[in-house]
């Protein structure tokens, strides 16, 4: 696999750990509002493109609390992986699930940075998965330590990148009719861009895409 080879719904899946309440609580490296933003953006993506989707918690019933629901609303047939583990690579059923979805392309988010995303990194690396990491979705006890781990990730091999960018990356075309609508959907719901979205609507019409007319047809 190469890295150069962009992320799509054909060849890549998705980990999403610990966006809990508690996890939460610990955030002071990023606006928890952007995390819980861009959360949703990740979650959003996958459901829309299809992508194979791991979730799992830490210590659910006993301290942490249950995955944020804007994710798991989106996800209601999945099992949700609970573990007692900082590392998920450590969950027999994480490592199953993650094996399941046949795919060795993998985006990691969770909470926090330095345990929960650069741990099973480290493992996933090591057993020969590409770990893609949108950092805008990550958070951690302070900038440092999550500056610090993504730095980490990143001199093992893993590749930095946001949230949108995942997005972008997997529409690719404005013409991709099937999912085109979505992404204008979380583009209006989740990025200050959804301001000229609406915006062109108004002015042009429902008709009013950034495909060409002739692709729209």
């Amino acid at each position: 696999m190469s890295k150069l080879e962009m992320l799509s719904p054909q060849n890549s899946a998705i980990a999403l750990i610990d966006y809990q309440p508690a996890m939460y609580q610990g955030v002071q490296s990023h606006d928890r509002l952007v995390v819980l933003n861009n959360i949703q953006v990740l979650a959003k993506a996958a459901k829309l493109f299809n992508i194979p989707t791991v979730l799992t918690t830490v210590a659910k019933d006993s301290f942490s609390g249950e995955f944020m629901p804007e994710v798991t609303a989106l996800f209601p047939d999945h099992k949700i992986i609970d573990r007692t583990s900082m590392n998920s690579w450590l969950n027999a059923d994480f490592r199953k699930a993650v094996a399941a979805t046949g795919r060795k392309k993998f985006v990691i988010a969770g909470l926090w940075t330095e345990a929960c995303v650069m741990f099973p990194t480290l493992d996933m690396l090591r057993e020969g998965y590409e770990v893609y990491i949108p950092a805008d979705a990550c958070g951690d006890l302070s900038l440092e330590a999550h500056n610090r781990s993504m730095e980490r990730a990143i001199q093992a091999g893993a590749v930095p990148m946001t949230s949108w960018q995942y997005v972008f990356e997997l529409q690719q075309d404005w013409a991709r009719a099937e999912t085109y609508e979505g992404v204008m959907d979380m583009l209006r719901a989740h990025s200050p861009y959804g301001i000229q979205v609406r915006f062109s609507k108004w002015a042009l019409g429902e008709h009013a895409s950034e495909a060409s007319a002739q692709a729209a047809e």
